[in-house]
């Protein structure tokens, strides 16, 4: 059986992040969305996704194939019924297509083809930006559950203060010293050869992923996700960072999705609240305008490569779109497009020649190559957003 992860109609609701990555590589939990599915079904899985994007993310077609919805997170009933769909069978939750078995998987699907099969139990979906902090919790515990079940952790150190300590798993190669870690909320999971350095608070959920480090005297509470090769200190409330980003000095991040690639200055702070307790809204690219959220804590959205100086600060709801780099006193606007340079006092655009000189140099300090593919996808971003740039 070949198993493929879909896009679907999700994926402009989950811009910028989809800007350059499908929909099954967005983290939440411990997780990317591709890697529960192939723990799940125990088999790799390829992806349906935009033409651009497909050379780094390619499909495997074959002429028997179940495609899911990405945005649909796995959990072992809705596994069984994917599993055990027959030839021209498509499974629904509500109105809402979640998984069809197909001789055509990279062509059309003609749902009134198919037969309807209707899955009834709740499923843990990721359909807009704000899901990936909202529902982190959720998907950090059945992640932990279902990478923890039947193993040991390694053992903990006992220069710390355990609360819960079955709660707190440790990967190889871990490592936590002279710190608070408490698990009352939600476990604690440290990936392989990640590092909590001295004089940390963490409250649960956490998870910490592979390589990752927190930094001395950071106070993390959750639930909270650190990507591999992120680097983080300060204070962090219920953020997921998904990868090779850094905030590694002192500021407020709270409610808060930043792509991979990113670096927040030191002394950068995000607003979580508004001063009127208002419900927040947030630019929501597939309308092209800012749309209720129904939270009344949100923060800051930035996507893969962008930036900021010291001292940035951000407003409640603030979306910053990919490669844009922040860097003039004072609140900028709360949606700044891809490939941006300035800040309050005004914009300019960010040229491709001088992001990917940028970029270059920062991934190879984490010993990765920034490369004609990853150039190309970028190149492409930076032609979708240009509408936007209108400053």
């Amino acid at each position: 059986m070949n198993y493929i992860l879909s896009d679907g109609p999700q994926r402009t609701s989950l811009l910028p992040f989809t800007f350059t990555r499908p929909v099954a590589e967005i983290r939440i939990g411990i997780l990317t969305i591709r890697e529960k599915w192939e723990k799940y079904l125990d088999a790799s899985i390829s992806f349906k996704t935009e033409a651009y994007l497909s050379e780094k993310y390619p499909i495997v077609a074959t002429s028997d194939a179940v495609v899911i919805t990405a945005s649909f997170l796995p959990n072992p009933s809705l596994v069984e019924v994917v599993c055990a769909l027959n030839m021209n069978d498509a499974l629904f939750h509500e109105d809402k297509l979640v998984a069809y078995r197909t001789e055509n998987p990279d062509g059309e699907v003609d749902l009134s083809l198919l037969k309807a099969i209707h899955f009834k139990e709740d499923i843990l979906t990721v359909d807009y930006t704000w899901d990936i902090f909202s529902k982190n919790g959720e998907a950090l515990q059945a992640d932990f559950d279902l990478i923890t079940k039947g193993r040991k952790s390694v053992p903990i150190s006992d220069t710390n203060r355990l609360i819960h300590p079955e709660n707190i798993f440790l990967e190889e190669g871990a490592k936590v010293e002279h710190s608070i870690l408490n698990a009352t909320n939600g476990p604690i999971y440290l990936g392989k050869d990640s590092e909590i350095w001295e004089g940390c608070m963490v409250r649960g959920a956490l998870a910490l992923c592979t390589k990752a480090v927190v930094k001395m005297g950071a106070k993390m509470y959750g639930p909270t996700t650190i990507g591999p090769y992120g680097k983080v200190c300060g204070e962090i409330n219920n953020s997921v960072i998904f990868g090779y980003s850094s905030k590694g000095h002192d500021g407020y991040l709270g409610n808060a999705v930043l792509g991979e690639w990113c670096n927040i200055g030191a002394d950068s702070n995000n607003s979580n609240l508004k001063n009127n307790y208002a419900k927040v809204r947030l630019w929501n690219y597939a309308t092209e305008k800012f749309d209720h959220t129904g939270l009344q804590f949100c923060g800051l959205m930035m996507g893969d490569h962008s930036k900021t100086a010291i001292n940035t600060m951000f407003n409640t709801g603030t979306v910053i779109g990919v490669n844009s780099n922040i860097y003039v006193p004072g609140f900028p606007r709360n949606f700044v497009p891809s490939f941006s340079w300035g800040g309050a006092s005004g914009f300019t655009t960010y040229t491709p020649k001088r992001a990917f000189e940028a970029a270059e140099v920062m991934m190879a300090r984490r010993g990765v190559t920034f490369d004609a593919t990853e150039a190309r996808i970028l190149e492409h971003v930076f032609e979708l957003t240009k509408k936007w740039r209108n400053y």
